[in-house]
Order: C-alpha cells, then structure tokens, then sequence
C-alpha cells in the first residue's frame, strides 16, 4: 500500500497538469460535430487550442464566450447566450459543450441557469443539445474535467431507457477513459470487433482526432466522432464496458437510466488486466478467442522474457494523470523494475493501492528531487518532463499529454497485448542506450609523459608517492 502525500506547497514549480476546462473540452471533441464553447476570458480558450494543435497537430475547434474586464464584474449571461445562438445558427452544430473556466466559476456563474435562459429565449434551437458542465481551472485536472464531461454529456442526451426492447445483440457501449489515446482506442475497437461484437466508443477521438485527411476543406466544428444519434441509442447495447475508474460516476449514471450492464476495467496494460478484457469479450459474444489475440499473448509473454534483463530491477521514475500512472506503473512493476518515484496531478482512491512506496500529489519538481534521491534510471511522463530527464541525465519515455516535442505521440499504441509488448520495448531500449556495461579500457601510466615524471618524482621522494607509483619504482 502506496502512502499518498498531499500537496504542500503554496505553487507549482514546473508544473505537471493540464487543466480540468482542456479535459472538459478533450471529451466533447470526441463527439460527431460537436463544438466546445470555454465559459472565460479569450485566453483561457487560446491556451487550451495551443496545447491540442500541437499535440494532435491538427486543427481544433474551439469557441469562446470571450469575458472581458466589464462582463467579468457586471454579468456574463449574455455572452454565453448570443455566443450559442451564434454558433447554432451559423455551424449548426450536432452538440455544444460549455465548459466553465476558473474566471467563470470566481464570478460565480450558474452556467446550468443560464442554459436554462437560452432555451427560453431561443426555442428554434431546442433540438441541439447544450451540455453545461463545471471545471474551474484551479480545482481537478484533465481527467477530472474529462469525466465530469462525459457525466454531463450522458445526463443531458441519454434518455432513460430502462429494459430497451429490440437490442442488439451484437452492440457494445465503451465508455473510454482520458488515458487512452486515440491509437488505443483504434484498437480496442479491432479487438471487439474480432469477437463479432459492434462497438460504440463515447467519446471516440479515435475517429475525430487520429490525423486523417478529409474532403473538406475547413469545417468549423468536429469531423469524426460519436455520433448523438448513438448516445440517444446507448440503452440498445447489451453490455458496457467502462475504461477507466474516473468514469465510474458516469457509468453509474448510465447503468441508471439504461439499464445495459457494465463491466469496469482500470486500464488495459499489462498481462493481467488485457486477459479480464479479452476474457469479458468472448463471455459476451460467446466465441472463443481469435488465434491471432492468442498469438499476441504469446509475442508479449515472449517479450517480458526478452526485456527481463533489462529492466529487472530497474529504478523509474513515473508523473502522470492518476489513470495513468495507475497503468504505467502496474505495467513496469509486472516487468520486474522498481518504482522509485511516482507523482500524480490529482488525489484518486486507486492511488493508495499502487506498489510504491509513495505517491506524491504534485509536480515535476516533486518528481525530480525523488528521482534524483532514490537514483531513477529513466523517467515516464509528458513534454514537460523533458527538462526534467536531461537535469537527471537519463532518458524519458513520453506518456499522457501533452507531447508536443514529437511527432505521432497521440497515436502511440499503449493498451492491448500489442501496446504493452511495445512499451516494454521502448522502455529497455532507452535504458540499454543509456547504460554502460563495458569495461572501461586500462591505461597504464607508464604510457603518458605525466606518468613518466611522476615515476622520477618518486624515486627521488619515495615517502611522498603514491602507492601505485612506489610499487613501479621498485
């Protein structure tokens, strides 16, 4: 059992997270024409477009109800009104998201009233849903903000449906956490897909932001994603399956209004956890499990033996989002490496259950200062810690977000026996570039005109030598 440490200090230095309004925004870009609109100051919007464009590198729509220093002491409701009566009737969107931010929430805006508002004034758009959901900027962090979007989402578009008749037999509901990438959930899809099953992944940036070219020159709102026409339909599948714990609340809210049972992983890395996954898929479909997944299996048992010598009692260092970090070091930790130090953005339950010693609630200084203490060969975290890794002087393998120093990093492949047989590829490359196994190559003094005068300064002045070069003047 991990002890977790809270937070002691009056400020980041170097921080880790990324905030709950960018989380909020992440899940609504997982929706089929969808728009996000920030409830803040213009910059609280530019500051989230510039961490996605450079991770995704790929355009992001997002909006703002643009506060500015009158609107911030007088009322925003109006900004927030004629900003979603603009974006209704000039994109037409599927759905918009209205995030707040920390300026918004220290006013203290009720931004479910002023939805509430909207509709009153705007009736003739009564058809696109308006989905308000609370993520002040100075409290949770992208997983949180995440969560609390996708709880909202399923509370305002999701009918209740209990006992649906006419489901389908071969549909399934995934509810995917922040931690996975789009890469990942392009593979969770072809895993359920290879037991017959139909997926219906909430949000799925793996159709909305895997870096595809479309026809479509611009469009001002999400291309690619969950449709809502899915969401008002999720009460027709026979099973969910929640990734994630942090959508545990969600989960409930659905199985609630449903009724579809759920089925709750942590994360999919690891032997341990992508069996109970692949075990749950064939139990609902009633196949038995395709070859080539028991041929992964195989390939990445082979590879735990492969990298075993390599990171067998390995010191790493790991920062990450709490879902993360959970699967990262349960990964490492099964691979026979050490955890020497692990920090988390936010508090989690999990978190105490984790193999290390302690958690540290913090950020990259936290991370930095145990890893140097505890002598860390390599580091696990974002873009951030990259500074970090070169002051310790050993490598990064970058996980979460954002990963704006490299190319491709959104679509790494994490979960499955695939992603984990890679990770511990990637993680024993790194350490065998770093290390140095060699016998460093014997120079005799002798050799060197240094060596030479010191041997004529000893036999002048034996008691002042040192004991090497005594010896040779004997």
């Amino acid at each position: 059992m991990a002890v977790v440490t809270k937070r002691s200090k009056a400020l980041a230095v170097n921080p880790l997270k990324t905030s709950a309004p960018m989380g909020a925004a992440l899940a609504f870009l997982g929706v089929n024409r969808a728009m996000p609109m920030l409830h803040g100051s213009q910059g609280c919007t530019a500051f989230a477009k510039v961490f996605f464009v450079r991770h995704f590198r790929e355009p992001i729509p997002l909006q703002t109800s643009a506060m500015d220093q009158v609107s911030t002491i007088m009322s925003a409701d109006e900004n927030v009104i004629e900003g979603l009566a603009t974006l209704c009737a000039k994109s037409k969107p599927a759905l918009i998201g209205v995030p707040t931010t920390g300026l918004s929430e220290t006013q203290g805006t009720d931004v479910r009233r002023v939805v509430k508002a909207f509709r009153a004034q705007h009736p003739e758009f009564a058809h696109i849903p308006v989905v308000p959901v609370n993520t002040p900027d100075y409290c949770g962090s992208l997983e949180t903000g995440y969560a609390a979007a996708v709880h909202a989402m399923i509370d305002v578009v999701v009918p209740p449906e209990h006992a649906a008749p006419g489901r389908a037999e071969q549909r399934i509901n995934v509810l995917a956490g922040s931690s996975l990438t789009p890469g990942d959930l392009e593979h969770v899809k072809e895993l359920i897909e290879a037991f017959g099953l139909q997926p219906v992944v909430f949000p799925d940036l793996a159709d909305s932001l895997d870096g595809h070219l479309t026809e479509e020159d611009f469009s001002a709102l999400t291309i690619g994603g969950t449709e809502v026409a899915d969401l008002r339909t999720l009460g027709k599948a026979v099973a969910t399956l929640v990734i994630g714990r942090s959508l545990n609340a969600a989960a409930d809210l659905l199985r609630a209004r449903t009724g579809v049972p759920d089925h709750r992983f942590d994360h999919l890395m690891g032997l341990q956890a992508v069996d109970e996954f692949i075990h749950v898929l064939a139990r609902i479909s009633g196949q038995p499990v395709p070859r080539r997944i028991e041929r992964q299996r195989a390939q990445l048992q082979d590879a735990l033996v492969d990298t075993h010598f390599a990171l067998g009692f390995a010191r790493v260092a790991v920062a990450a989002e709490p879902e993360l970090l959970l699967a990262l070091v349960d990964t490492v930790h099964a691979s026979g490496a050490e955890i020497v130090a692990a920090v988390a953005t936010v508090a989690a339950q999990h978190l105490s259950e984790l193999p290390v010693a302690e958690v540290k609630i913090g950020d990259l200084e936290d991370l930095e200062l145990a890893a140097r203490a505890n002598g860390a060969a390599i580091v696990i975290g974002n873009s951030h810690a990259a500074d970090t890794s070169a002051r310790l002087g050993v490598p990064l393998l970058r996980a979460g977000f954002p990963q704006y120093d490299l190319v491709g990093g959104y679509q790494k492949l994490w979960v499955g026996y695939r992603g984990t047989r890679q990770t511990l590829f990637d993680l024993a490359n790194l350490l065998l570039l770093q290390a140095h196994h060699g016998i460093r190559p014997y120079r005799s003094f002798l050799s060197v005109k240094e060596g030479a005068a010191a041997v004529a300064a000893a036999a002048a002045a034996p008691e002042a030598a040192s004991p090497e070069v005594a010896a040779n003047v004997h």
